[in-house]
């Protein structure tokens, strides 16, 4: 087992997860268009969402696994 079991989801996140970089990250641009409503948002742009956004969960879930098990050594 490695000592930091996050660094895979981390770069996966940083390059799967906010590609394509410019004009500026695509998940970013999701979430924007979500938080103004999502007028005009289809299946595709929430497929595209969920797809983007897996990398960021697997981020979460992989440091809050790693953080736990860190408060039970202490």
């Amino acid at each position: 087992m490695t000592k930091f079991p996050f660094i895979q989801p981390l770069l996966i996140a940083l390059t799967l997860g906010l590609a394509p970089f410019t004009p500026e990250p695509h998940i970013v641009g999701k979430l924007r268009w979500i938080s103004g409503g999502g007028a005009g948002m289809q299946a595709m742009d929430y497929f595209d969402l969920v797809l983007h956004g897996a990398p960021w969960l697997w981020l979460i879930f992989s440091l809050l696994k790693w953080g736990g098990k860190l408060q039970k050594k202490v």
